[in-house]
């Protein structure tokens, strides 16, 4: 399989590092494993527990990048990268954008689909008195 070289992402003080699959070398960098299946959504609770390791390690490292992989780093490695994204401010659209710009990577028609419909909770952005969507709060 010909896989893209990695990248990285950064997009305000959040920096992710999109690849494939890690190799025996390397595996002891990855701290967590999400899997869900190729093509697909990945599940709420998946979502949750991505969200809360982007808003600790940014917020506990700033500086820091996050290395998120899959098999061959197209369409479940973006998804995480654009829910991030979307967490942090950026709109759906300017998100797949974003990660399509960086390098030719790729969505299924339901991943597209789940991330229109996807509704942020604010993970990574906090509300002002006026209940305004302020500043993000990874420092």
């Amino acid at each position: 399989m010909n896989c893209p070289a990695p990248v990285e992402a950064t997009y305000e003080n959040m920096r992710f590092l999109v690849t494939h699959n890690p190799t025996s070398a390397t595996l002891s960098k990855f701290i967590e494993d999400w899997p869900f299946d190729d093509g697909a959504p990945p599940s709420n609770q998946i979502v949750d527990d991505w969200l809360s390791l982007v808003k600790i390690k940014f917020c506990e490292e700033p500086g820091c990048c996050i290395a998120v992989h899959c098999v061959a780093g197209l369409g479940r490695t973006p998804v995480f990268v654009a829910l991030a994204l979307i967490e942090g401010g950026m709109k759906y659209e300017d998100a797949v954008q974003f990660i399509r710009q960086k390098q030719c990577r790729t969505f299924s028609s339901k991943q597209l689909l789940y991330l229109e419909n996807y509704h942020p909770k604010m993970w990574l952005c906090f509300k002002d008195s006026n209940d305004h969507r302020n500043n993000c709060c990874i420092q």
